[in-house]
């Protein structure tokens, strides 16, 4: 029998880290950290998501501000919003909330947002940094995915890791961290053949497909590590890719749906966050010692 991976329990541990971090700069009179949310329209997951964000930040110490915006909103408008949030030295982290509306550009309003103050890493600059290996946001999901991992097990070479699901908010930059992690990296997808005896080789098995309970213990390794990004509304009740109760039994470690990755998720936007306030007042008061 393995071990159920709580991400509410290490999400915790970071938020403690954090919450520290604040009041040691707050006593050494640095502003509060602050967050910027813009959310076009009434969509149901992202009016959830905020809830959470809220609920998180007012828990940590950061300012966390709502823009609530209608759906008959130009994009002009939303990016003269988003250009004032650039230039605001009150401002630390930026994050607009998907999907948007279907008339609007996504990728002409996400490309508004400063690379600096990207902390969903969503920017085409942030990116690029991140795939090179410089210095950048790291997407929210795909690090609460190696958190998780890493809890098990903090050295990771050598292993061989598969990645089930090829989106680039989750399966690209969770198989670009395991690489850098040193694992051996498959991503499997749709047209995948083989799947089952691919995924049954894995040391870390990573899935995102969004199909409830399609990962059974045939798809398993012995003691193997399996994290669940899978969420599928099922009869009012969110389910993950992985049919938990067989699999716990082969595998080492799982991670649970919910309680696992999403419980994780929103401690690393705030995470980001608190990264994007410490370069901000740093350069204040370099800036600022410098006059």
């Amino acid at each position: 029998m393995g071990i159920r991976l709580n991400g509410v329990e290490l999400a915790k541990k970071f938020k403690a880290e954090i919450k520290d971090t604040i009041a040691k700069e707050k006593n050494m009179g640095k502003r509060t950290p602050s967050l910027a949310s813009i959310i076009i329209g009434e969509d149901g997951g992202s009016l959830s998501y905020i809830k959470n964000q809220v609920k998180i930040s007012e828990e940590l110490g950061i300012n966390y501000e709502v823009l609530r915006f209608p759906k008959s909103i130009s994009e002009d408008e939303i990016i003269e919003y988003l250009e004032e949030l650039n230039k605001s030295s009150n401002v630390d982290g930026i994050i607009l909330q998907l999907p948007l509306p279907g008339a609007f550009n996504e990728g002409r309003i996400i490309e508004s947002i400063s690379y600096k103050k990207d902390v969903d890493s969503l920017t085409d600059i942030n990116i690029g940094k991140f795939y090179k290996g410089e210095e950048s946001f790291i997407p929210c999901t795909a690090r609460s995915v190696l958190q998780l991992i890493k809890s098990t097990c903090d050295d990771l070479r050598g292993k061989k890791a598969v990645v089930v699901g090829r989106s680039n908010i989750v399966g690209k930059p969770t198989s670009y961290l395991l690489l850098n992690e040193h694992c051996t990296v498959t991503i499997c997808h749709s047209n995948t053949k083989e799947l089952k005896d691919i995924c049954k080789s894995a040391d870390i098995l990573v899935t995102a497909l969004g199909i409830p309970n399609f990962i059974t213990v045939d798809y398993v390794k012995k003691e193997a590590i399996v994290i669940d990004v899978g969420t599928t509304l099922v009869d009012g009740k969110i389910r993950g890719d992985v049919d938990f109760d067989s699999v716990i039994e082969v595998a080492s470690y799982v991670s649970p749906v919910p309680g696992g990755v999403g419980a994780m998720t929103t401690t690393m936007l705030m995470k980001n966050t608190c990264e994007a306030w410490l370069k901000n007042v740093c350069e204040d008061t370099y800036s600022n010692s410098s006059k």
